[in-house]
């Protein structure tokens, strides 16, 4: 009966788009290909009323506020691309990012209470209406007892149920994606669907997010590049959150980017040299960066808000990540087609060195140019061909990576239309590289590896063996390893001193 009711849940949502013209729009009908414009022609015979009014971009945000969280979160995506969709285009879809539809306010105040198990006032000194509302919660402002102004985020009621139907239904669209369409297959539509589901379901308990802005509050501090205001613990349970007041203005108020005194490309730098410090220095990072969530104050202060997603990244994936940027920072690319091949990312049967010259194809026309003289979107599609022509599969635990790096871009750019993405990442790549690439960290890395190796080793060793034949064996080889592991430690440590380390 689940897989009943997501396939008619997935029929309801093309039928909404289809209704209100937001699927196929008839203003780019002279785009499509011929066979596309005549589905577009046919599906255009079930329009409602809706697809008369407004433009594509408010058609489409009305259809996706409609068809619920899911599909808000991806419009908020698409909100931050003004470089490929145009101004008035995600201008439109804005609306997505804080200003939905607002439940009451003393069904807020009822939630919170059941949550936090206590009255209002045992907390707060005033508690007013809310100030923005999302997919899955809205914030309300109040102010604590001991003065301090805060905002409470209190989840949306029913929003857990909600969150499961849509979780559904992406999961059967991407099998169905997977099962009938060859070229999409290597972009991994199970696989993605099954982290954003992931990620969307640990939004639902803002325990999770108040330990996450903890966490990230530490990391931010020690670059200076981004903050996050204070949890205040006593106002936290699973459908609640307390945090202090955000300085600055909203991002997506237009009022953020013309304050007195504000440095727009400080800001968009500082927005992404935070991110890269985060998944680079620390493997850890806000995954939702999209301007909801970002206020600004002058001259290029930024405070981020909401920490329902975190990316996490292990030292291969995030090594992967900095010599990738590196190489394409250097113009390196067969240093960047080789760190490809060494992480999986493309199969081996396939060519180094033809994968090298397609990079090549695509990095080097944008360099020397000024951010709004390349075609984003000429480039993501090229990417799209040259990594279609090398089977490279989407990795799945680069999923919340690729979407971020794709928000801060656009952001960045919304900020600053000439911003230069290169430049900015340029000193949080090479300081990483310095650190952990050099003779060192490279001994240091083996010292560890080596570690780990000769203790899961020891450890194998220890365990009573299956043939009572071994245990001479065992006995015998068990101390010499151990003494192999000290040795090797005290070598390595020897060796990292000498380089300097």
């Amino acid at each position: 009966m689940g897989s009943l009711g997501a396939f008619g849940r997935l029929v309801g949502s093309a039928l909404i788009l289809v209704r209100e013209d937001a699927l196929l729009p008839r203003e780019l009908t002279d785009a499509y290909p011929p066979a596309v414009r005549a589905v577009a022609d046919a599906l255009r015979a079930f329009a409602g009323p809706g697809a008369t009014r407004g433009r594509p971009g408010e058609r489409l945000a009305r259809s996706l506020e409609r068809l619920g969280p899911v599909a808000i979160k991806l419009g908020q995506l698409l909100s931050t691309r003004a470089d490929i969709f145009g101004a008035t285009f995600v201008e439109d879809l804005a609306r997505l990012k804080d200003r939905l539809e607002p439940f009451p306010t003393e069904m807020a105040r009822r939630e919170i209470e059941a949550g936090l198990g206590r009255p209002l006032s045992s907390l707060f000194v005033s508690f007013g209406d809310p100030v923005a509302a999302a997919s899955l919660a809205q914030a309300h402002e109040a102010q604590l007892l001991d003065g301090r102004r805060v905002a409470v985020k209190v989840l949306r009621p029913g929003i857990v149920r909600r969150v499961a139907q849509d979780s559904e239904t992406l999961a059967l669209a991407a099998r169905l994606v997977e099962r009938w369409s060859a070229p999409a297959r290597r972009l991994e539509p199970r696989a993605f669907a099954a982290t954003v589901i992931r990620a969307t379901e640990l939004e639902l308990d803002l325990r999770l997010e108040a330990a996450g802005a903890d966490e990230l509050g530490e990391v931010m501090a020690r670059d200076g590049y981004m903050r996050t205001p204070k949890v205040v613990w006593d106002g936290v349970s699973k459908r609640v959150l307390t945090v202090e007041w955000a300085p600055g203005v909203a991002l997506t108020d237009p009022a953020a980017l013309e304050q007195p005194g504000l440095d727009r490309r400080a800001v968009a730098d500082n927005l992404v040299r935070a991110f890269l410090a985060q998944a680079l220095d620390h493997g850890v990072f806000h995954a939702d960066l999209h301007e909801g969530n970002l206020f600004v104050a002058a001259p290029a202060q930024i405070t981020a808000v909401d920490f329902g997603i975190i990316g996490r990244l292990g030292p291969a994936e995030r090594r992967y990540l900095a010599e990738i940027l590196y190489g394409f920072l250097e113009r390196d690319y067969e240093r960047v087609a080789r760190v490809h091949f060494e992480a999986g990312y493309v199969p081996p049967a396939q060519s180094i060195a033809a994968f090298a010259q397609a990079l090549r194809a695509v990095g080097e026309p944008i360099f020397g140019r000024a951010a709004r003289d390349v075609s984003m979107s000429r480039l993501l599609t090229q990417l799209f061909e040259i990594t279609a022509l090398f089977d490279m599969h989407l990795r799945p635990e680069l999923v919340l990576l690729q979407k971020t790096m794709m928000t801060v871009e656009g952001v960045a750019r919304r900020i600053d239309p000439d911003h230069d993405l290169w430049a900015a990442a340029d000193p949080v790549v090479r300081r990483w590289m310095t650190r952990e690439l050099s003779p060192p960290a490279r001994a240091r890395r083996m010292a560890e590896d080596l570690q780990d190796f000769l203790r899961r080793l020891a450890v194998r060793l220890e365990t009573p063996p299956a043939a009572p034949a071994l245990v001479e064996v065992r006995e015998t080889l068990a101390p010499l390893l151990w003494f192999a592991l000290g040795a090797a430690a005290a070598g390595v440590a020897f060796l990292i001193g000498a380089l300097g380390g």
